[in-house]
């Protein structure tokens, strides 16, 4: 399995996954008040956005997708 593939909990599958850029990092924060998201991921299979972390495949109820940038 590549290194950036991880398991997506919406898709429920083993998709491709990148670190969250400071926009997303900043609405992130925002959004759940955490302090840092530093260690978050986001799935980007066609439509999804879901937010993951390292090991955790489902750390928010109701999941929490990345808006599409304006």
């Amino acid at each position: 399995m590549p290194r950036n593939t991880k398991f997506c909990y919406t898709c429920d599958s083993d998709e491709p996954h990148r670190p969250l850029t400071g926009p997303e990092k900043l609405w992130l924060k925002e959004r759940t008040s955490l302090r840092n998201v530093g260690g978050f991921f986001m799935c980007t299979a066609p439509n999804c956005r879901n937010v993951r972390a390292g090991f955790n495949k489902r750390p928010f109820d109701p999941v929490i997708r990345i808006p599409l940038p304006d």
